[in-house]
């Protein structure tokens, strides 16, 4: 398979509630049928096997860079980000790379 991955990791904010976290996989869990581009994506908390893991995954593969970018830059997402994840978030680790 060729393409594009993107991978983001987050850490939540002390204090998240289970229900800003189950409502942010439901928000995302949204984007695959809003914006084509999007070949695969798959997202789930941490299964709280290893300490020190982050608390949510998101990885999504595209066709391409140029999808990829029009995934990051689409209004849906960007407000997904805006509105659910940015108030929560603690830290962020992310990564793209080609398959």
């Amino acid at each position: 398979m060729s393409g594009f991955r993107h991978v983001v990791m987050f850490m939540w904010a002390e204090g998240t509630t289970t229900g800003q976290q189950e409502e942010v996989a439901a928000r995302l869990g949204e984007l695959p049928g809003v914006i084509p581009e999007i070949r695969e994506y798959s997202l789930g908390a941490d299964a709280g096997v290893n300490s020190a893991s982050y608390d949510f995954v998101v990885v999504a593969d595209f066709a391409d860079k140029d999808a990829y970018l029009t995934y990051r830059d689409h209004p849906a997402h960007r407000a997904v980000v805006d509105q659910f994840i940015t108030p929560i978030v603690a830290s962020r680790a992310a990564i793209q790379y080609v398959l």
